[in-house]
Protein backbone atom coordinates (compact mmCIF):
# COMPACT_ATOMS: atom_id res chain seq x y z
CA UNK A 1 0.00 0.00 0.00
CA UNK A 2 1.10 3.71 -0.84
CA UNK A 3 1.64 6.42 1.74
CA UNK A 4 -1.18 8.49 0.41
CA UNK A 5 -3.32 6.08 1.56
CA UNK A 6 -2.02 5.94 4.73
CA UNK A 7 -2.49 9.79 4.56
CA UNK A 8 -5.73 9.64 3.45
CA UNK A 9 -6.85 7.43 5.85
CA UNK A 10 -5.52 9.50 8.64
CA UNK A 11 -6.74 12.44 7.13
CA UNK A 12 -10.56 10.76 7.16
CA UNK A 13 -10.41 9.75 10.17
CA UNK A 14 -9.38 13.63 11.80
CA UNK A 15 -12.47 14.67 9.45
CA UNK A 16 -14.72 12.36 11.27
CA UNK A 17 -13.55 12.47 14.68
CA UNK A 18 -14.12 16.50 14.90
CA UNK A 19 -17.54 15.78 13.07
CA UNK A 20 -19.39 13.19 15.41
CA UNK A 21 -16.46 11.79 17.77
CA UNK A 22 -14.76 9.05 17.90
CA UNK A 23 -16.97 6.32 19.39
CA UNK A 24 -19.46 7.45 16.62
CA UNK A 25 -16.59 6.86 13.66
CA UNK A 26 -17.03 3.42 12.71
CA UNK A 27 -13.79 1.36 10.93
CA UNK A 28 -15.84 1.19 7.50
CA UNK A 29 -17.03 4.68 7.80
CA UNK A 30 -13.30 5.97 7.41
CA UNK A 31 -12.50 3.55 4.64
CA UNK A 32 -15.43 5.16 2.72
CA UNK A 33 -14.69 8.41 3.32
CA UNK A 34 -10.77 7.82 2.47
CA UNK A 35 -11.38 6.13 0.40
CA UNK A 36 -9.36 3.01 0.96
CA UNK A 37 -9.97 -0.74 0.85
CA UNK A 38 -11.18 -1.84 4.14
CA UNK A 39 -7.97 -3.86 4.68
CA UNK A 40 -5.63 -1.39 4.50
CA UNK A 41 -6.59 0.12 7.64
CA UNK A 42 -5.40 -3.01 9.22
CA UNK A 43 -2.07 -2.90 7.16
CA UNK A 44 -1.12 0.68 8.54
CA UNK A 45 -2.35 0.47 12.05
CA UNK A 46 -2.77 -3.29 12.90
CA UNK A 47 -4.31 -2.12 16.71
CA UNK A 48 -6.80 -1.48 14.87
CA UNK A 49 -9.04 1.97 15.82
CA UNK A 50 -7.11 2.56 19.13
CA UNK A 51 -3.57 2.84 17.09
CA UNK A 52 -5.33 5.01 14.29
CA UNK A 53 -7.10 6.87 16.31
CA UNK A 54 -3.58 7.52 18.13
CA UNK A 55 -2.11 8.48 14.85
CA UNK A 56 -5.04 11.03 14.07
CA UNK A 57 -4.67 12.68 17.31
CA UNK A 58 -0.40 13.04 17.09
CA UNK A 59 -0.83 14.04 13.67
CA UNK A 60 -3.83 16.56 14.05
CA UNK A 61 -1.93 17.64 16.88
CA UNK A 62 1.23 18.80 15.31
CA UNK A 63 -0.56 20.37 12.30
CA UNK A 64 -3.31 22.32 14.62
CA UNK A 65 0.37 23.49 16.52
CA UNK A 66 1.73 25.11 13.68
CA UNK A 67 -1.16 27.16 13.50
CA UNK A 68 1.19 28.72 17.24
CA UNK A 69 4.58 29.59 15.09
CA UNK A 70 2.06 31.13 12.37
CA UNK A 71 -0.09 33.27 14.47
CA UNK A 72 2.62 34.86 17.41
CA UNK A 73 5.23 35.19 15.44
CA UNK A 74 3.99 36.67 12.79
CA UNK A 75 2.68 39.61 15.35
CA UNK A 76 4.93 41.82 17.86
CA UNK A 77 2.48 42.34 20.13
CA UNK A 78 1.94 39.15 21.91
CA UNK A 79 -1.75 41.00 23.01
CA UNK A 80 -2.53 41.13 19.56
CA UNK A 81 -1.35 37.82 18.44
CA UNK A 82 -3.40 36.33 21.37
CA UNK A 83 -6.98 37.63 20.07
CA UNK A 84 -5.95 37.09 16.52
CA UNK A 85 -5.99 33.79 17.28
CA UNK A 86 -9.64 33.72 18.69
CA UNK A 87 -10.32 35.27 15.75
CA UNK A 88 -9.44 32.43 13.54
CA UNK A 89 -10.44 29.99 15.28
CA UNK A 90 -14.09 31.76 15.07
CA UNK A 91 -14.05 32.36 11.69
CA UNK A 92 -13.39 28.89 11.13
CA UNK A 93 -16.11 27.28 13.11
CA UNK A 94 -18.17 29.60 10.97
CA UNK A 95 -16.68 28.39 7.90
CA UNK A 96 -17.19 24.83 8.89
CA UNK A 97 -20.98 25.82 10.14
CA UNK A 98 -19.85 24.28 13.52
CA UNK A 99 -18.80 21.17 12.24
CA UNK A 100 -14.67 21.18 12.28
CA UNK A 101 -13.74 22.09 15.64
CA UNK A 102 -10.29 20.87 18.18
CA UNK A 103 -10.56 17.36 17.31
CA UNK A 104 -8.14 16.74 19.95
CA UNK A 105 -10.49 18.01 22.62
CA UNK A 106 -13.20 15.65 21.16
CA UNK A 107 -11.69 12.69 21.70
CA UNK A 108 -9.97 13.96 25.05
CA UNK A 109 -13.68 14.36 26.31
CA UNK A 110 -15.00 10.98 25.24
CA UNK A 111 -11.52 8.88 26.36
CA UNK A 112 -10.10 10.09 29.12
CA UNK A 113 -11.57 7.85 31.92
CA UNK A 114 -11.87 4.75 29.33
CA UNK A 115 -8.99 4.73 26.95
CA UNK A 116 -5.22 5.05 28.41
CA UNK A 117 -3.65 5.12 25.30
CA UNK A 118 -5.70 7.96 23.42
CA UNK A 119 -5.61 9.56 26.50
CA UNK A 120 -1.67 9.88 26.38
CA UNK A 121 -1.87 10.68 22.87
CA UNK A 122 -4.70 13.60 23.65
CA UNK A 123 -2.51 14.66 26.63
CA UNK A 124 0.63 14.61 25.03
CA UNK A 125 -0.67 17.19 21.85
CA UNK A 126 -1.85 19.78 24.91
CA UNK A 127 1.26 19.77 26.38
CA UNK A 128 3.29 20.45 23.23
CA UNK A 129 0.53 23.27 22.97
CA UNK A 130 0.85 25.19 26.05
CA UNK A 131 4.97 24.60 25.80
CA UNK A 132 4.72 26.54 22.20
CA UNK A 133 2.40 29.23 23.73
CA UNK A 134 4.33 29.42 26.78
CA UNK A 135 7.57 29.91 25.32
CA UNK A 136 6.08 33.06 23.05
CA UNK A 137 5.04 34.46 26.29
CA UNK A 138 8.53 33.87 27.36
CA UNK A 139 10.11 35.80 24.83
CA UNK A 140 7.84 38.76 26.33
CA UNK A 141 9.74 38.97 29.28
CA UNK A 142 7.31 36.79 31.94
CA UNK A 143 8.91 34.44 34.60
CA UNK A 144 8.63 30.89 32.90
CA UNK A 145 5.49 29.66 35.72
CA UNK A 146 3.92 32.88 34.71
CA UNK A 147 3.93 32.17 30.94
CA UNK A 148 2.94 28.64 31.62
CA UNK A 149 -0.10 29.98 33.31
CA UNK A 150 -0.96 31.81 30.56
CA UNK A 151 -1.00 29.08 28.14
CA UNK A 152 -2.81 26.72 30.63
CA UNK A 153 -5.46 29.35 30.59
CA UNK A 154 -5.38 29.67 26.71
CA UNK A 155 -5.94 26.40 25.89
CA UNK A 156 -8.85 25.92 28.60
CA UNK A 157 -10.75 28.97 27.34
CA UNK A 158 -10.22 28.31 23.29
CA UNK A 159 -11.94 24.51 24.31
CA UNK A 160 -14.35 25.86 26.20
CA UNK A 161 -15.38 28.70 24.06
CA UNK A 162 -15.60 25.42 21.56
CA UNK A 163 -18.31 23.98 22.78
CA UNK A 164 -20.41 26.99 23.90
CA UNK A 165 -20.07 28.26 20.58
CA UNK A 166 -20.56 24.73 18.89
CA UNK A 167 -23.91 24.33 21.30
CA UNK A 168 -25.22 27.92 20.87
CA UNK A 169 -23.96 28.03 17.18
CA UNK A 170 -22.58 31.32 17.68
CA UNK A 171 -18.78 31.64 17.36
CA UNK A 172 -18.97 35.59 18.96
CA UNK A 173 -18.33 33.06 22.10
CA UNK A 174 -14.72 32.55 20.86
CA UNK A 175 -13.95 36.12 20.12
CA UNK A 176 -15.44 37.31 23.48
CA UNK A 177 -12.85 34.59 24.83
CA UNK A 178 -10.42 35.97 22.54
CA UNK A 179 -10.57 39.46 23.94
CA UNK A 180 -10.93 37.97 27.65
CA UNK A 181 -8.04 36.29 27.08
CA UNK A 182 -6.06 38.91 25.18
CA UNK A 183 -6.99 41.62 28.37
CA UNK A 184 -5.32 38.47 30.89
CA UNK A 185 -2.10 38.51 28.82
CA UNK A 186 -1.99 42.11 28.55
CA UNK A 187 -2.14 42.62 32.23
CA UNK A 188 0.21 39.94 33.36
CA UNK A 189 3.01 41.98 30.42
CA UNK A 190 2.03 44.96 32.83
CA UNK A 191 3.18 42.87 35.36
CA UNK A 192 6.49 41.91 34.52
CA UNK A 193 9.75 42.29 36.09
CA UNK A 194 11.05 45.41 35.90
CA UNK A 195 14.04 44.88 33.38
CA UNK A 196 12.47 42.40 31.36
CA UNK A 197 12.53 42.72 27.99
CA UNK A 198 11.10 41.06 24.93
CA UNK A 199 13.37 38.42 23.53
CA UNK A 200 12.71 37.97 19.58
Amino acid sequence: MSATTKQRIVEAGAALFRRQGYSGTGMKQIAAEAPAPFGSIYHFFPGGKDELGAEVIRISGRAYGQLVPMVFDAEPDVAIATRNFFIGAANALRASEFEDACPIATVALEVASTNELLRLATAEVFESWIKALAERFKRNGLPARRARELAVAMIAILEGAFVLSRAMRDARHVEVAGEVMAAAVRAALKERPVGSRKVR
